[in-house]
Formats: structure tokens, C-alpha cells, sequence
């Protein structure tokens, strides 16, 4: 067996169909995104995961729901993907990004930071969050917005919170917008181990504490509560699920910045979180995916 930790699952669906494939395999993957092949034609549906995907089980979902849409079944390609090719390809096709105030390069960026700008080191790597993607970068414009009348507490309980931190984008740009403490968490070890890094080279070890685990029963997350902010960029099904828990994290009065849904699928979500008292504030769309803003 190969020892590389990246997987690529990938195919082809009719156009009308493409969100609800991706919703099917992105419940298999870590990141999911869809791209036209032929105008009005076929779309690819293409995700990435950390660790080989239960194929059995993700070609028997592929078969049932083009079975239920009456298509014919699509081939599922499943392959791994060498680590150092794909975050050199990443690496290379990753320039800067502006999504607010926020300026998101990689090392290799050779230019200067445009004035005013909030600058973001984040480079290519095996945990999600460059801000290229329209998730990431929805949930960047969020923060923006909400940095101009939001005020955080400097110390102790009611900071941040960034549940499944990937790569750490989101938690390093709380931390530098409004320069207070954020706990960042992952189920995933490798994102907790990129987000350390990229807390380290952004030099803000002594704001952002990081650590694996279940989510909002991770004891740090616990020991931390309850918070005047929440970002949690995941999926749709699992922040609909969560729901419940986060409104017992987020403080009377406190934000949530939601994402990681398809625009088709804001509505299960807002209901989600609706059902747990909380008031949509904002939607920030980006391309196919949708970024939401609830209070409670």
C-alpha cells in the first residue's frame, strides 16, 4: 500500500445532477467541488480525502442515487494522489487572494501587501483552507464584515472558536483582525499539525491553541465556552447536526459564520440552526457555495 494520505475521488454526472453527487460523495471526502466540461453538458464532480475512502460503500451510494434520478451509473474513479506532486501543483497555482481585507499568499509570493490589507500566510498543504476555495473565502469576507462592529474579549472565556480549522486560515485571520485568543480544533491530526505550523510562521503562537479532537466535545473547546464567535467551515450535513451544540458554545448575542454547503443546501441549514433559536444574519454566495451568518 502506498504510504500517501491524499485520495482523489472523481466523476461524471449530467449538469442538473452535479449538486446532488457532490453532496453524496462529499459525505466520503474532506473537500468537494464540481467544474462544467461542456456548457449545458456534463459536469465533473471531484473531491479529496485524507486517508484511502471506503470504496464499496461510496460506489454502492454513486449507484443507488443514479438509480433514484434515473441516470446511468457513473464510473467512480478513486486514486491516490503523491503528496509532494499535489502540493507542488497547489503550491504553484496558488496566487495571492483578496477577500475583504484580507490578503491570503504563499511563501513564494514575491510581491508586497497592498496597504491596509490584513496579510494571510498560508501555504499549499495537506490541510484544507488557502482561501482560494469559494467556502474559505466566503467565510474571509464574513469575518471582514463582522470585524467592523464586533468586538471580542482580549483574555479568558467568550473569544473564538474555529471548529475543523483545517489548515488554520480562518483562525489566523480572527486572531490578526481583532487580536485576541482563538481555539482552533480538527478531528483530523494533520490539520491541527498544519494549522501549527501556520500559526507559527504568521507568529501568532500565543493566540491561536490548537488541538485534535470529536469536535465540540474536545475538552479544550469545552474548557474555553461559551464563545462571542464561532466559524466552523465543514459540510453541510454535519453543521446542520451540530447545531444544537453550537448554540450551547456561542454566547447570547454572539456569531456564527457557517460553510462548507453548496448553495442548495442553505435552507436545511438555516433551518437547522433556526429550529435552535438562532437569527440569519447574513449569506455571502461565492460561485456554487454559500457562506451564512446566524446570531443568537
Amino acid at each position: 500500500m502506498s504510504p500517501n494520505l491524499l485520495w482523489r475521488i472523481a466523476l461524471v454526472v449530467p449538469e442538473a445532477h452535479a449538486p446532488a453527487f457532490a453532496e453524496a460523495v462529499g459525505d466520503h471526502a474532506d473537500a468537494v467541488s464540481t467544474f462544467e466540461l461542456e456548457e449545458g453538458g456534463n459536469w465533473l464532480v471531484e473531491a479529496t480525502i485524507h486517508g484511502q475512502p471506503d470504496e464499496p460503500r461510496l460506489v454502492s451510494r454513486v449507484a443507488v442515487l443514479a438509480q433514484a434520478v434515473g441516470i446511468d451509473e457513473p464510473k467512480v474513479i478513486i486514486e491516490s494522489l503523491p503528496m509532494i506532486d499535489w502540493v507542488s501543483h497547489s503550491y504553484q497555482g496558488f496566487p495571492p487572494i483578496r477577500a475583504g481585507r484580507f490578503f491570503v499568499h504563499g511563501s513564494h509570493h514575491e510581491g508586497g501587501v497592498p496597504a491596509g490589507s490584513v496579510s494571510l500566510l498560508v501555504d499549499a498543504a495537506t490541510a484544507f483552507g488557502t482561501g482560494e476555495h469559494g467556502s474559505t473565502n466566503g467565510c474571509l469576507q464574513a469575518l471582514d464584515r463582522l470585524s467592523r462592529h464586533l468586538k471580542l474579549p482580549r483574555g479568558g472565556r467568550g473569544g473564538a472558536l474555529d471548529m475543523g480549522c483545517g489548515s488554520g486560515i480562518l483562525a489566523l485571520a480572527v486572531a490578526k483582525r481583532w487580536r485576541v485568543p482563538v481555539t482552533a480544533v480538527d478531528i483530523d491530526p494533520e490539520a491541527v499539525r498544519v494549522t501549527r505550523i501556520n500559526t507559527a510562521i504568521n507568529g501568532l503562537q500565543g493566540r491561536i491553541r490548537s488541538q485534535g479532537g470529536d469536535g465540540y466535545h474536545t475538552r479544550l473547546v469545552g474548557r474555553h465556552k461559551p464563545y462571542t464567535l464561532i466559524t466552523a467551515n465543514i459540510l453541510a450535513r454535519p453543521l446542520a447536526r451540530m447545531a444544537p451544540q453550537l448554540r450551547r458554545h456561542l454566547k447570547k448575542g454572539g456569531y456564527a459564520v457557517l460553510a462548507g454547503l453548496l448553495n442548495r443546501q442553505e435552507r436545511h441549514v438555516i433551518q437547522a440552526h433556526r429550529n435552535q433559536g438562532l437569527r440569519l444574519v447574513a449569506r455571502i454566495p461565492v460561485g456554487e457555495w454559500t457562506t451564512l451568518v446566524v446570531k443568537r
